[in-house]
């Protein structure tokens, strides 16, 4: 009970203090990076999905900050949209496969027929 407490205190600590950096920078890439992914660490899709559109305008080249958006949709169980922005992390050259194929915050996109067209998609690549 302590560390999970613990946890909490540290992540809340973590977005006060990435949101005051960000109140000062508000294009600081790196802060937003730790700040969008505390908020998805606490539970807070909506802001998390709300950094990574930002992200997007100011990397838009970047295939990690489509994967990530992608993330932020799939939680917020908006898949079609989850879809398409992992479609573009992969056209941008996102390939960590194996982390795809863990990653807690894509499970609902796995049930989908589109998840296969992904992966032969990933694989041929490659």
């Amino acid at each position: 009970m302590k560390k999970k407490k613990k946890e909490i205190d540290n992540l809340d600590f973590e977005i006060e203090f990435y949101e005051k950096v960000l109140g000062q920078s508000p294009n600081f890439k790196q802060a937003l990076i730790a700040l969008g992914d505390a908020y998805t660490r606490k539970g807070h899709y909506h802001k998390g999905l709300k950094v990574d559109k930002k992200l997007i305008k100011l990397k838009p080249n970047d295939p990690i900050v489509f994967y990530n958006l992608s993330c932020s949709y799939s939680l917020l169980e908006m898949k079609d949209l989850a879809f398409g922005a992992l479609f573009r992390a992969i056209d941008l050259g996102y390939d960590d496969f194996e982390h795809l194929k863990k990653d807690p915050d894509l499970t609902n996109l796995r049930q989908d027929s589109r998840y296969l067209e992904l992966i032969s998609k990933f694989q041929n690549s490659k």
